[in-house]
Parts: structure tokens; C-alpha cells; sequence
């Protein structure tokens, strides 16, 4: 391995032509989002934890879903809310290799847990008689141990990757620091580079396919049976949405990957950033509508703190 440029600082240009009052506007938008969002998936989170009929392998897996998403958007908001306040868009190397390993474990955990989830609500489905004994406490333990290995697996290697070549570049235009982003910075790239790239992109679209077949499954299993197609309305849709959601994120990877130099600066930035701000705020709100138990859970918080003003 050559030598690792350390001391290089890295310029974030997608906010160049941004004057101080779309600075202003744009960060305080971002921050009000930002804390929604963390108070939506806490929220999630202590609802799933402190109550024990809800310790069941669909609301395990949508729990680490959230912390997933936490941990995503923990990656990018304190850093795009100081450049949009500071002016100052610099980052040294090490901080962008940093982020960039939090957001590929990020991108990666939520595509893998939502699989996971479309085979925890499959085998409900389909295989109702034997969901206990398939869904046990080991193998729910096992699925949540696969996906925060394969993720942070993907990250590592993702980085040593970007740490093979010194860099030449030091310009990124994007609002946070992305692998593919990182590698065009390189001196030089190599062929494992394109092995690696195409190993992700199409451990993804396998996930992809893998989930719209399952779903194709529970849909011709539910035809035959009114309770599974009650139990598909009430907890299947919220996932699928959800799924579908993060999918439309792959948008962002192909721009960058492609060079799509044709869209305006705006437009690309708004690209950028959906995938990592738009899930994990629609997410919880999309589960804690559609799934009874949760939402039986919010009301009675919100009925006990109007008793007790009261």
C-alpha cells in the first residue's frame, strides 16, 4: 500500500453559490428536521424497548431499523449544519473518511435490514404455523448480528479502498463525503476498485429483487386468505413503503457514479441528500400510523399527559 495523504484539507463545494440569507434559511429548516427526526426514532425506539408486548421479531428488527437511522443522519447533519453557519466548507481527510464509513454503514444497514424484515413478515404470511419456531430468539439475534457485520464489512472495505492512493483532488461536490465521491479524489484507481463497486451494486439490486419476490409471494398468499390480506394491510405496506422509499435513494449513486454533469447545482444537492434525510424521517411516521400496537401505544402517551395536566 502506498503512502496515505493525512494532512490533506478537503473543500466542499455544493454550497459555493449559496449567499448567507439561503444559508440562514436552509439551516434552520435543517435543524428543525433534524431534531424531529431524532425525537420520531427515540420516540420509536423507547416505545419498542420499555414495552414487552411489543418484543416480538418484526418490532427487534424495526427498532434497529431506527437506531440505523440514527446513526445515518448522526453522520451528516452536524457537519452540513456547521458548514451552512460557518461558511467555512472545509474538511480535513480523516473526518471525510470517517463519514463516509458511517454513511456506507448506513446505506448498506438499511437496505439489509429491510430484507431481513421482508423475510421476518414472509414467513408470518406464508408460513404462519411455523413462524415461532423459524423466528426464534437465536436466529432473530443471528439476523440482527448478519446485519451490522455485512454493513460495517462493507464500510471497511469501502475504506481501505479509498486509503490505497494518495490523493490529487481536493474538491467534493456534494454535501457530505461519499465513497464514490472519495475515490474520483484518488491519483490513481485500479481494477479492484471496479470489482468492488460492482459487488455493491449488485448485492443491492439482489436485495431488491429478493424483497419485491417475497412481496410477490405474501401478495398471492394473501388472495387465497381475508386474515392474511389484514395482516398484509396492517403490516406488510408500511415496509414495502419503506422499502420503496430507500430504493428511490440508488437515484443519488447512479448520478455520481455516471457523472451527471447536466443537472443544476441545486437540483444535484436536493439528490444527494434525500436518501440520507428523507428515511429516516418518513420511516417512524409510517410505522407509527400503520402498526395498531404502536399507534395504541402513542395515543395513551399522549391521553396520560393530558390526565395529568389535568
Amino acid at each position: 500500500m502506498e503512502n496515505i495523504s493525512s494532512s490533506h484539507i478537503l473543500t466542499v463545494t455544493a454550497l459555493n453559490d449559496w449567499d448567507w440569507t439561503s444559508r440562514i434559511l436552509f439551516f434552520s429548516f435543517a435543524l428543525l428536521v433534524y431534531l424531529v427526526t431524532i425525537v420520531l426514532n427515540a420516540t420509536m425506539i423507547m416505545i419498542i424497548a420499555f414495552e414487552k408486548a411489543l418484543h416480538e421479531p418484526m418490532y427487534i428488527f424495526l427498532c434497529n431499523l431506527c437506531i440505523n437511522d440514527l446513526c445515518g443522519i448522526t453522520g451528516f447533519y452536524p457537519r452540513a449544519l456547521a458548514y451552512l453557519l460557518t461558511e467555512r466548507n472545509v474538511i480535513s481527510h480523516e473526518e471525510c473518511i470517517v463519514q463516509d464509513l458511517v454513511i456506507i454503514v448506513y446505506g448498506v444497514g438499511e437496505f439489509t435490514s429491510l430484507s431481513v424484515m421482508a423475510v421476518d413478515r414472509y414467513i408470518a404470511i406464508c408460513r404462519p404455523l411455523h413462524y415461532h419456531s423459524i423466528m426464534s430468539p437465536f436466529t432473530v439475534l443471528c439476523l440482527l448480528f448478519f446485519i451490522w457485520v455485512f454493513s460495517s464489512s462493507v464500510g471497511l472495505m469501502a475504506i481501505s479502498l479509498t486509503l490505497k492512493y494518495p490523493i490529487c483532488r481536493h474538491d467534493i461536490n456534494k454535501l457530505f463525503c461519499e465513497h464514490l465521491s472519495l475515490m474520483k479524489l484518488a491519483c490513481k484507481q485500479d481494477f479492484f476498485q471496479g470489482i468492488f463497486n460492482g459487488f455493491l451494486y449488485i448485492s443491492m439490486s439482489v436485495l431488491l429483487v429478493f424483497v419485491l419476490f417475497s412481496y410477490l409471494k405474501i401478495i398471492l398468499a394473501c388472495r387465497k386468505s381475508k386474515v392474511s390480506r389484514e395482516k398484509f394491510y396492517s403490516t406488510c405496506m408500511p415496509h414495502l413503503i419503506t422499502f420503496l422509499n430507500t430504493s428511490c435513494g440508488i437515484s443519488d449513486s447512479l448520478c455520481t457514479h455516471f457523472n451527471v454533469e447536466t443537472l443544476s447545482r441545486v437540483v444535484y444537492t436536493f439528490l444527494s441528500i434525500i436518501n440520507l434525510t428523507l428515511p429516516p424521517f418518513v420511516n417512524p411516521l409510517i410505522y407509527g400510523i400503520k402498526l395498531g400496537p404502536i399507534r395504541a401505544k402513542i395515543f395513551n402517551i399522549f391521553k396520560g399527559q393530558r390526565l395529568n395536566e389535568l
